[in-house]
């Protein structure tokens, strides 16, 4: 009777040991898989981007939707996804990725998506004013959006028949390289 105790009672530790380090190790590597997971995922995108010479190149056509309102007046930018790579600046030759779309028209005019990716010397006056301004300080890998009004656009003239004259119109840019 004594020996069944003993043996009963280092049965039932063995077992509450094992299943204290399997419960351990579960959740353990459960958290730890999932940390991983969402730190993995992070560092992983990271260093694709990096690394990748068209990090871009594994993003979607983004969808360029046109607030309410009059068109803004203003210049701006918003960093939609910020990049990892080198930073455009004035004289750099990049390439990126973009869509075009009219703010009164609510109309995509333009976009390299399905196309080769378009590459410009950055500050040179090869692309509109916004687009020079707008795309330095980006980094390789980065997207954001561009809200370029008509002065800073085509101006009076606009681009007929797709961009009317002094149009705002809004671009999102991905950064695919800097040379």
């Amino acid at each position: 009777m004594k020996f069944s105790l003993i043996i009963l009672a280092l049965c039932a530790a063995l077992a509450m040991a094992v299943a204290g380090c399997g419960g351990s190790s579960d959740s353990s590597t459960g958290s730890s898989a999932s940390t991983e997971s969402g730190v993995s995922s992070e560092a992983g995108d990271s260093t694709e981007k990096s690394s990748d010479s068209t990090p871009a190149g594994k993003k979607t056509k983004p969808t360029v939707t046109v607030p309410k309102g009059v068109s803004p007046e203003k210049f701006a930018t918003k960093e939609i996804e910020e990049g990892t790579g080198a930073t455009a600046k004035a004289g750099d030759e990049v390439t990126v990725q973009y869509v075009g779309v009219g703010y009164d028209s609510e109309e995509e005019f333009d976009s390299s998506w399905g196309k080769e990716p378009f590459s410009f010397t950055l500050g040179a006056g090869q692309v509109i004013k916004g687009w020079d301004q707008g795309v330095e300080g980006m980094k390789v890998g980065g997207r954001r959006e561009l809200l370029i009004p008509g002065n800073l656009a085509y101006g009076p003239e606009g681009s007929p028949p797709s961009i009317g004259p002094n149009e705002t119109l809004i671009f999102t840019i991905d950064l695919l390289s800097v040379k």
